[in-house]
Parts: C-alpha cells; sequence; structure tokens
C-alpha cells in the first residue's frame, strides 16, 4: 500500500529536522526520510537570533540554551604579515539594540533536542531507510525508499546535503569548487574569561575563528593547508596548545584543547535553481560555503522559513508549484550574495595580489571606523532585506 502524506522531508541532519518540525507546525502531515548520521558531530553552530526566534517556535530552544553561550560581541583582528593590515574591528550587539547577535550551540544536543521533538509529533512519521529514487507527477511526488518503501508526497523539501540523492533525482545540477584548505575543529578550555566575545583571526591560510562556549571554554575552526593536518593532528598535546594560545596571542590565556578534534576540507556549493516542480532545496543541499561570518546553517534556517512560508502562500501543499516558483525567486539574491561574499573574503585572505590585500584591509578599515556602516552591515548579516522587512513571517511567531 502506497503511503500519502503533505510533506516528505528528506534529510536527518540539523537543516532536515528543523524543516520536519517546521511543516508539522503547519499542521502537515510529514514523512521525515531520515537515516542515522554517518559520525557523530563534535563542531558547533553559531546561530543568529533570527535562527533563535525559529528554535523557539519550534519549543526546542529551552533544551539547548543551557548547554549554549551568547554571542554579545563578534571581533575581527588582522593576523596576517602583509603589507597591507587592517585594524582590529568589532560589532557589539549592543549597537543595534540586540542583548547578543545569538548562540553558539554545540551540535550534538541540538542534534538530540530536534530529533526528539520529531519522535515526539503526532504529525511526523520517521523512515529510516535511504531514499533510492523519486519521481515527480503533475499531483505529487513518488519517493522510493531502499527498504521497498515507497511513498507520495505533495510537497518535498531536499535537506539531505551536498550529495543529495533527491536533488540529482529532480534533476537539479550544482556548480562546486574547492579550496586549498581543510578546517581543524575543536573545543578548548582557557584560563580567562572570553566575555561573550568571538575572535575572528584572519590569517594568510584563511580564518581562524574562536567562538564562545558557556564557562571558560570555546570552540575553534581553524583553516590550514591539507598537506598541515596530519601534523596537527599528530602533534602532542602540550604543543598543541601552545600553538593555539600562540595563534590567539594569548587573549584566553593558557588553553587545554580537548579530545575529539576533526578535520574537514573547505569548499563551496551553489545549485543552480533552489527548486523544480514540487521540490524546494534546503541547507547544504542548495548551497554550502567555508565557515565564515556564521552564515553557514543560518542560511539554510532561512531556507526552511521561507519555504514554509511560500507554502502557506500557495495555500499548502497542494499549491506546491506555485511556491517552488516563488521560493526559488526570493531565495536566489539572499543565497547567491552570502555564497559570493564568503568565497571573496576567502579568497582575499588568500590572496598575494596587493590589490585584493589592499581592498580587503579598506574595507574593514571603513567598518571600523564608520559607525553607521557597521550599523547597517551588522542589520544586513542578521536579517537580509531588513529594510524592506525581509524577515520571514514564520521566525517571529512565538510559542
Amino acid at each position: 500500500m502506497q503511503l500519502q502524506y503533505d510533506i516528505a522531508v528528506v534529510g536527518g541532519g540539523l537543516a532536515g529536522a528543523v524543516a520536519a518540525l517546521a511543516a508539522a507546525a503547519e499542521g502537515w502531515r510529514v514523512a521525515f526520510i531520515a537515516p542515522p548520521p554517518p559520525r557523530q558531530d563534535g563542531r558547533t553552530t553559531a546561530l543568529l537570533s533570527q535562527s533563535i526566534d525559529l528554535l523557539e517556535h519550534l519549543r526546542v530552544w529551552d533544551q539547548v540554551q543551557p548547554v549554549s553561550a551568547p554571542l554579545r560581541t563578534m571581533r575581527i583582528l588582522d593576523g596576517t604579515s602583509r603589507l597591507f593590515r587592517a585594524p582590529p574591528v568589532s560589532f557589539h550587539a549592543s549597537e543595534i539594540d540586540l542583548d547578543a547577535f545569538g548562540y553558539n550551540i554545540p551540535n550534538e544536543p541540538l542534534f538530540e533536542a530536534l530529533h526528539r521533538a520529531t519522535s515526539a509529533s503526532q504529525a511526523i512519521e520517521r523512515f529510516h531507510s535511504p531514499l533510492a529514487a523519486a519521481a515527480q507527477g503533475d499531483a505529487d511526488i513518488t519517493l522510493d525508499l531502499e527498504d521497498g518503501t515507497q511513498l507520495t508526497a505533495r510537497a518535498a523539501l531536499a535537506a539531505d546535503g551536498r550529495n543529495s540523492a533527491l536533488r540529482e533525482a529532480i534533476g537539479i545540477q550544482v556548480k562546486t569548487w574547492s579550496y586549498p584548505q581543510s578546517a581543524l575543529v575543536m573545543n578548548f578550555s582557557h584560563r580567562l574569561n572570553h566575555g561573550d566575545i568571538s575572535t575572528e583571526f584572519h590569517t594568510e591560510q584563511g580564518p581562524f575563528t574562536q567562538v564562545p562556549l558557556p564557562g571558560k571554554r570555546s570552540s575553534l575552526v581553524w583553516a590550514v593547508k591539507p598537506d598541515q593536518v596530519d601534523r596537527y593532528l599528530a602533534m602532542e598535546r602540550a604543543d598543541l596548545n601552545q600553538e593555539v594560545e600562540q595563534r590567539m596571542r594569548s587573549i584566553l590565556g593558557a588553553v587545554e584543547v580537548e579530545d575529539g578534534i576533526q578535520a574537514w576540507p573547505l569548499s563551496s556549493l551553489i545549485a543552480s535553481s533552489f527548486g523544480a516542480g514540487r521540490t524546494m532545496l534546503v541547507g547544504e543541499t542548495g548551497h554550502a560555503f567555508p565557515p565564515i561570518g556564521a552564515q553557514g546553517l543560518n542560511l539554510g534556517l532561512r531556507d526552511i522559513m521561507q519555504a514554509i512560508d511560500a507554502l502557506k502562500a500557495a495555500g499548502g501543499p497542494d499549491g506546491a508549484p506555485r511556491a517552488v516558483s516563488d521560493y526559488n525567486r526570493k531565495r536566489r539574491i539572499d543565497v547567491t550574495s552570502r555564497t559570493a561574499g564568503v568565497d571573496l573574503l576567502n579568497r582575499a585572505l588568500l590572496s598575494s595580489f596587493l590589490p585584493m590585500q589592499a581592498l580587503r584591509a579598506g574595507g574593514l578599515a571603513a567598518l571600523s571606523a564608520i559607525p553607521p556602516l557597521r550599523n547597517l552591515a551588522m542589520r544586513e548579516g542578521m536579517t537580509p532585506g531588513w529594510r524592506k522587512g525581509g524577515a520571514s513571517t514564520l521566525s517571529a511567531q512565538r510559542g
């Protein structure tokens, strides 16, 4: 017997779980196709205030707030030794009347809280088998799972990541490119208080970014050359502690790196369109880029908010084709501008071309020296299109 649903969400990661909960919150019956993740994720995610509003709306924020740390100041320091060096730039949440830009949340407890919520929802049915095939028709989309299960849905959200099976099945192409960088990801304790300040050092190899965790702990994303990864992973812990402290200029005092260091190659991806037929791409299914400026998952959650809003405006999942068209048009500006901005900044860090270095340093100097410009950058970074009321109606809902 064929199973029928209003919405199918494919992908069991953070974006997929949020998408399933957001669809269920509208009263739609959801098929959540979510195979277990391949490994535990020791990373953290900095979610901005609009994303925190969404977690509150979905009733999961209270579960993860105790293990999260507020981000009240975001600071950029030039850690290069180049001719053109930028002055320090600090962005304070209080400048735009916020208590905090957002919170840094460990991925594992966030993942667990989201999946507890999906399991508790009467509107969500989870399938653990991976997607094998999908075909879109005039009235619905049919999804075949590897265990032989077949189901249909009026609309689908593809949240199954960079190597998305659903995206491939519906024929959306992607452009991908890689960088001569890998990211070392780790957590560490430190002697001095971080003061709710996140510090991003710009180095010749890319960003070296410390983000607060509760207490005297922080997470670190450290861009290095790929051929250096094994050396750092094999380092004696005392030597690695000293290396991290030196690169942080001892602003947090002595550090102690915790177990569970991970390494990830850095690359980018952008889809040729963000939807087709009755399916919309959300999260890294449609876009991915290096971890600069706290944009990654926040961009994916904006995808989800706008996808749900588009379906509501179209009268529900039956109006999916109209919703997909509207969604693709509205997401393109946000996604392409963020992807281009992160790509340009990352390449500027890696470039030895003097005009490029001067342009980067000059831009940061302007942000440091001109408060209205800094204010504008903060507001646009927090809520794209804020001057035009661009925040999703979903994110504005509470309780």
